[in-house]
């Protein structure tokens, strides 16, 4: 895949899934304002963790599901508080990321899977839940693989025929960005947590 068609792929995953961080459906009559995804404010919780660090942490941890390195995606209509970075994994498959501009702490980390027609499919769509079901054990280190599978089916399942669907779990977002042909995308997130009333 050239980069300039890795770019397109993830700048419509940044969309998809920043749409869906904001609750916005496809059905909703268009605000009055552009809605703005949560890990695009200037004041936007990031992980306490670079892409370096977590690709190093994530490639240890995972030795036959490795992750590439990440390049920037160069584009003037970014926000200019974060970067955007795509990684390739395969024909099918790709991760990618927003970066707090500064501390490159991240904000957002997305896998996209590009489905595959015949025969292929079943296997290529098990290599992707693999690959999400390895990134929810980083940020849920206590899960199993087989309680991550389960948890990344079940959201897929949620979010199946959805371009904009999302669900939290304790201090995380899960966006789950279903476009079709253009591909499904599984993202995960930090929550600013409101403190508890005294």
């Amino acid at each position: 895949m050239d980069k300039k068609r890795l770019f397109h792929y993830a700048a419509t995953a940044f969309l998809l899934a920043g749409l869906a961080a904001t609750g916005v459906h496809a059905a909703d009559p268009p605000p009055d304002a552009t809605p703005i995804a949560p890990y695009l404010l200037a004041d936007a919780p990031t992980f306490d963790l670079t892409i370096v660090k977590f690709r190093e942490n994530y490639n240890m941890h995972n030795p036959t599901l490795p992750l590439g390195e990440f390049r920037s995606l160069d584009n003037h209509n970014d926000p200019i508080n974060l970067t955007r970075a795509a990684s390739k994994i395969n024909q099918t498959l790709y991760a990618s990321t927003a970066l707090e501009k500064g501390s490159e702490k991240i904000k957002t980390l997305q896998i996209t899977y590009l489905p595959v027609m015949g025969s292929g499919e079943k296997p290529a769509r098990t290599v992707a839940i693999n690959y999400m079901a390895a990134m929810v054990r980083e940020f849920e280190p206590t899960m199993t693989v087989e309680q991550s599978i389960s948890r990344v089916s079940y959201l897929l399942a949620k979010g199946q025929g959805s371009r904009f669907f999302h669900q939290s779990w304790g201090p995380l977002r899960y966006v789950v960005a279903d476009n079709g042909e253009k591909g499904v995308t599984f993202a995960i997130e930090p929550l600013k947590l409101a403190l508890a009333e005294p």
